[in-house]
């Protein structure tokens, strides 16, 4: 069975086209093209392209056909070789040539042709390199988009297990029809039904008719405003009085109100923190992301030991009654902004900043926070996780500064002028250095030619950037 679709009359459609003319549609076919005789030997090679020339492939001249690949790739050649002389052109079979300049193998994928009666034959590669990068860049999304449907997965997890064990009803509406999307088991408690019973109901339920008209109206002004003042509701039967709060949020481009009923103290069924911790105050002080509660004018209230950890300290009296300035942000001004964000908007997410602990380690955090002005005692809670690309620990006196031009605007505020000039500098130099290697192979002679640089200045740039392996054979300078 033929491997290929044979033109149908190529002595008429081509003509006598000469020896010169094979040579030049051989070459311009194939990023290489290989003759061999029937003793293996390689008698002529051609390239298509400079990527393989530069490789130095065009010393095979002369050299066995399996002298030339990989130890793998013999048994290859054997098999292209027979069927060369069976079929009008082999299977296509991938080979891998040794890299000259020192790098990963070159794969190129060959398919094998006989011509003329003296056994001779032409082997036609293609170079598999840039087919091999995309394979890996795909591979790359593919691992990328696993962790964050993993991220997804876990901050889910905990969304789900902090809404079923709070104490308190919460329950999410849909905007337009009010109808009830989620609710948690204490808010199936308080409406007398099974909180998968309540999806789909339309709220207020399960208060006195006079509550039930407050709420709507405190609904409405959420809805035009996004926020409204918390106000006190009874229940149906009138012998219990909650404070009923409520905001707006949007996902999936739609909206949705987020209800929550809170018991008021001396009430059946009131939360008795003093005495016992809620569960839900337990699953807080296990999260694995820092909490903390501070007051209107920046002072801890309480801490969980994840928060701990990440300043260094063992125990929560150690940071009570102390300002989060002196561990937040790497200037003085970013918990400022933060804090007026959030008496202006209520919350903040994704806040980018460090956390600095006692023994000058720093952590580089992804900060939530909610502003809760409503109680006796008004506060701001703060998360904080750590960040994707954060390393584990630095010195105080290490720079937490970009590695890439894009990232500089986010730290003007929070930097000195002179600092972001001089990461600028650093960062553009690096880039150069790297483009350089890149472009001449590795070649420190060449890439110091090319941008301008003596030898010697080239190496101390290396050093200074942590750049290649500069105790490798040839790679020191002359003194």
């Amino acid at each position: 069975m033929e491997l290929v679709q044979q033109f149908k009359a190529p002595r008429k459609s081509l003509g006598d086209i000469d020896a010169e003319a094979t040579a030049t549609l051989i070459a311009a076919a194939a990023d290489v093209a290989l003759v061999i005789d029937r003793e293996g030997i390689i008698r002529d090679v051609a390239f298509g392209s400079n990527d393989l020339a530069l490789e130095g492939y065009s010393e095979w001249l002369g050299q066995s056909w399996l002298e030339t690949v990989t130890v793998e790739s013999r048994t290859k050649i054997d098999m292209l070789l027979r069927e060369a002389g069976k079929q009008a052109i082999s299977k296509p079979r991938q080979l891998n040539h040794p890299s000259t300049r020192g790098t990963a193998d070159v794969p190129v994928l060959y398919s094998v042709v006989q011509i003329g009666q003296e056994g001779r034959v032409v082997a036609l590669g293609r170079d598999l390199r840039k087919m091999a990068a995309l394979q890996q860049r795909l591979l790359d999304a593919q691992q990328s988009i696993e962790r964050e449907y993993q991220r997804l997965r876990q901050a889910e997890t905990r969304y789900r297990l902090l809404f079923h064990m709070a104490s308190e009803a919460v329950l999410i509406l849909d905007a337009d029809s009010q109808k009830v999307m989620e609710a948690n088991p204490a808010a199936g408690k308080l409406m007398g039904a099974a909180a998968r019973q309540l999806i789909g109901r339309i709220f207020p339920e399960g208060l006195d008719k006079g509550s039930a008209q407050q709420v709507q109206g405190m609904l409405n002004t959420v809805r035009a405003a996004g926020r409204a003042d918390d106000m006190p509701v009874l229940s149906a039967d009138g012998t219990r009085e909650y404070l009923i709060s409520a905001s707006l949020f949007r996902q999936d481009n739609a909206s949705y109100f987020l209800v929550r009923l809170s018991a008021l103290r001396g009430e059946p069924g009131a939360a008795t923190v003093p005495k016992l911790k809620s569960k839900l105050l337990e699953v807080v002080e296990m999260l694995p992301d820092g909490f903390v509660v501070v007051n209107p004018a920046g002072e801890i209230l309480t801490a969980n030991r994840a928060f701990l950890d990440f300043v260094q300290l063992t125990s929560e009296e150690q940071v009570r009654g102390e300002h989060l300035e002196r561990w937040f942000g790497r200037a003085n001004v970013e918990l400022d902004v933060v804090m007026n964000n959030l008496r202006a908007n209520g919350s903040l997410r994704m806040f980018p900043t460090v956390l600095r602990g006692e023994f000058e380690s720093v952590v580089e955090v992804e900060v939530a926070a909610v502003s809760v002005p409503s109680g006796d005692t008004p506060c701001f809670g703060f998360t904080f996780r750590p960040a994707s690309n954060s390393e584990s620990a630095k010195p105080a006196g290490a720079p937490h500064l970009p590695k890439s031009i894009a990232q500089l605007s986010e730290l003007v505020g929070r930097v000195p002028l002179k600092d972001l000039v001089q990461e600028t500098t650093d960062v553009i130099e690096r880039m150069c250095i790297e483009a350089a290697l890149e472009l001449t192979g590795d070649n420190r002679a060449s890439a110091a030619e090319m941008l301008g640089l003596s030898r010697q200045s080239l190496y101390v740039k290396l050093r200074r950037h942590g750049l290649g392996d500069l105790n490798s054979e040839g790679d020191t300078p002359e003194s």
